[in-house]
């Protein structure tokens, strides 16, 4: 312990900016789908060392440290971004690679200003070291991050929390959700870090880390919803159709006709397509089309989810998904929310960046977060398009706004998703590991319909029941058992794990000012 001590105290900074970055490189392994999610915890302790080890150093330096951590996660994290700039978009690969970087940078900025702030306070309030790792770096670490999730619409992929849906630490994901998991994390890499820090701060390590642990472990006994109803029946298709292919004009006819098939195979409570699975506008399919799924799924009592652009009129556009099913036709419609930037809409003034790419359809409506759910026989069907399901809050807060409805909040949630945008990199394992994260936070089954991967069917504990092989066609049949009732998270969203930080930021100020006040008597 004293040479690892050593050995970071001596550190110069370019040494320790080359130390972080390969420690953020190596935090990519803690999630999907490697899963070694003590990497992410031990790198954050080694982190949380060197940044105690030199308070020497001035808020520039610091900022360095953070931001060459939070870059060699991210640039390493979604590499997959190049495929959908350079393969898909018509960028070239070397202004890709830049544009990768650029955005990985920018994300760096966050834990770049986390360690900033923890630099500050440490000095403006005179904090002991133990209190400095224990209150200080994972509040400001828990904050800085929810902010990177907000902020500009938000990109919250890649936060800590989600690396923990097979740790100890899962079990608090139904009451404080990712970020408030991702704080538990970072409170987990103080308690070890100050194993190694001095003798007398090892006992406080030691009982944390155990109490952490089990609590972790206690939380995950407790059943925060039940069942409802009788399980249904589910069908969910994957098209595998490549995205340079899929809007080309000579491929319409074969996209529409392998869709049809895939959905009338078989009848199912709930059968559903990927996003955007039908390549037109709702308005430009064939007269026919739709009022074929419509017979079949009144025929066999079954209820059918689309993925289509729904077109308005007068150029206003949505990326949506239609519910075919009773007898009064498409019944039913749920629009996409929250859009992705640069692909569902453009940034102020990045124009010119869209069109390098030669992205089609590049700008949807809002309609709004909460949105009806959809009457699946006993259960009530919520569905969230492709990103949405990187934003656990907005999903609470659809299903606290439908308790207090007549039909109560809805009982499954629906992800349809087209990821071939990104290729068969780490994007597709990612992304099914964030869709468990909010079965665990909702205490909800999670379906996910998707074009090459992963369609799977998630239980209510956030474990992958079953799962279709990523970049094949086919279709996942199963029985899904809908959850009622509210798991804290959802009754209180972020609140908890805010009102808890700020109370342990009131703490440390009070403590750290009566020791500052017996040092100078």
């Amino acid at each position: 312990m004293q040479v690892l001590n050593s050995v970071l105290r001596n550190l110069s900074l370019p040494r320790a900016c080359l130390v972080a970055l390969l420690f953020g490189a190596l935090n990519v392994l803690s999630f999907a789908p490697f899963f070694i999610w003590p990497l992410q915890v031990i790198s954050a302790s080694l982190m949380m060392l060197i940044l105690v080890s030199h308070p020497e150093w001035n808020k520039k330096q610091q900022a360095l440290l953070g931001l060459s951590y939070g870059f060699g996660s991210f640039v390493f994290g979604v590499c997959w971004l190049v495929i959908a700039m350079s393969r898909y978009g018509g960028m070239p690969y070397a202004l890709s690679v830049i544009a990768l970087a650029l955005l990985a940078a920018f994300m760096a900025i966050f834990p770049a200003l986390c360690f900033v702030a923890v630099h500050s306070l440490q000095s403006k309030w005179k904090t002991s070291d133990p209190i400095t790792l224990l209150v200080l770096f994972p509040v400001s670490w828990t904050v800085f991050e929810f902010l990177r999730g907000h902020l500009f619409t938000g990109f919250p992929w890649l936060s800590i929390g989600y690396a923990h849906n097979v740790s100890p630490l899962v079990g608090f994901a139904p009451v404080v959700g990712v970020y408030g998991v991702g704080g538990i994390a970072m409170l987990t890499s103080a308690c070890i870090a100050l194993l190694f820090l001095r003798r007398s701060a090892r006992s406080l390590g030691a009982i944390g880390l155990l109490l952490i642990v089990i609590s972790g472990i206690g939380l995950q006994q407790l059943s925060w919803t039940e069942a409802n109803g009788k399980p249904i029946s589910v069908r969910l298709t994957q098209g595998n159709i490549d995205q340079g292919i899929k809007f080309t004009s000579s491929f319409l006819d074969e996209t529409l006709a392998m869709y049809a098939d895939l959905m009338t195979a078989q009848a199912a409570d709930l059968i559903a397509t990927p996003e955007t699975a039908l390549p037109l506008l709702l308005t430009e399919l064939p007269s026919t089309y739709l009022p074929r799924l419509q017979d079949f799924a009144s025929q066999t009592n079954s209820r059918i989810v689309i993925g289509v652009v729904s077109d308005d009129g007068r150029q206003q556009y949505s990326n949506s998904v239609i519910g075919l099913g009773d007898k009064q036709g498409t019944a039913y419609r749920y629009d996409k929310h929250h859009l992705v930037p640069f692909g569902e809409y453009v940034p102020f003034g990045f124009r010119w960046f869209v069109n390098m790419m030669q992205i089609p359809l590049g700008e949807y409506n809002n309609p709004g977060v909460v949105q009806p759910a959809m009457a699946v026989k006993d259960q009530w069907v919520m569905p969230n398009i492709c990103y949405e399901d990187l934003f656990g809050e907005e999903i609470a807060q659809q299903l606290r706004a439908q308790a207090v409805t007549p039909q109560g909040a809805a009982t499954i949630l629906l992800n349809v998703s087209n990821l071939a945008w990104f290729g068969d990199l780490t994007a597709i394992p990612q992304h099914l590991q964030i869709s468990q994260m909010r079965s665990l936070e909702t205490g909800r089954p999670m379906l996910r319909s998707t074009n090459t991967g992963a369609t799977a069917i998630i239980d209510a504990r956030g474990q992958v029941v079953s799962q279709l092989p990523s970049l094949t066609r086919g279709t996942l049949a199963g029985q899904v058992q809908g959850m009622r009732g509210l798991t804290p998270y959802i009754r209180f969203g972020n609140w908890l794990w805010m009102v808890f930080a700020a109370m342990a930021m009131l703490g440390a100020y009070i403590v750290s000012q009566r020791q500052a006040k017996k040092t100078r008597t």
